[in-house]
């Protein structure tokens, strides 16, 4: 099937996977991890499970959550943390991957369209423009706490693929989690379960299908 859209996931995708990450913050600032990852997932409960929910529809602002964790942190271990400006110090050092990031550049100047579609908090959209600049890489954001819907809800996909002007079956997601994948896929989308770099574009590029090189681009070899 043909694509003419690809939307790339943030975390996980356009960073080093998400529980690397995690491991990498907690031991930069002492927290024990399965602490962390317990006391995430209280707080995400009554909004659905999704450890992610509370912070990236928005359902709570970062500073309420991070209160929230903490207070189960230290109810379940007795440890004392701190989570103040907790954005900035989760970005500390954040790696991005630069051989994802170069191919979707390379399809952004032979021509395809190139689109962020991420569950991201409202907190974090200063820190992740600065990992990737999206001026000239990417067509269009499609963000969740911009949108009041996340993956892999189908309202989330319906509005990228209006953004694209094309249908759902010309889109695909390109994302580290396989339930936001299947959820693109019940919306009509193709996807990709990211798991490497090498692999996605090994499987992207037969079916790309792009109109023409921007002014001053070299077109993508092998498409």
């Amino acid at each position: 099937m043909t694509v003419r859209a690809v939307w790339s996931d943030f975390g996980g995708v356009l960073t080093p996977p998400i529980g690397r990450d995690l491991e990498d913050f907690c031991a930069r600032t002492g927290i024990p991890a399965p602490a962390f990852r317990a006391a995430m997932a209280e707080v995400a409960r009554p909004f659905g499970g999704d450890i992610m929910a509370p912070l990236d529809t928005p359902l709570l602002s970062e500073e309420e959550w991070a209160a929230r964790v903490t207070a189960e942190i230290r109810g379940s271990t007795g440890i004392d943390v701190d989570l103040s400006d907790f954005g900035d110090r989760w970005f500390e050092g954040r790696q991005t991957n630069h051989d994802w990031r170069r191919f979707l550049q390379e399809v952004h100047d032979a021509g395809g369209f190139v689109g962020l579609l991420s569950n991201m908090p409202p907190a974090w959209d200063r820190q992740w423009r600065r990992m990737v600049e999206p001026d000239g890489l990417f067509d269009a954001l499609v963000l969740s706490f911009q949108v009041g819907a996340r993956k892999p809800e189908r309202k989330i996909f319906d509005l990228a693929a209006e953004a694209a002007c094309l249908p759902p079956e010309e889109c695909v997601l390109v994302d580290d989690i396989e339930a936001n994948c299947a959820g693109a896929e019940a919306a009509g989308w193709q996807a990709v379960h990211f798991t490497g770099a090498a692999d996605a574009v090994a499987r992207l590029r037969p079916l790309l299908t792009l109109p023409s090189p921007r002014a001053g681009a070299v077109p993508l070899p092998g498409v």
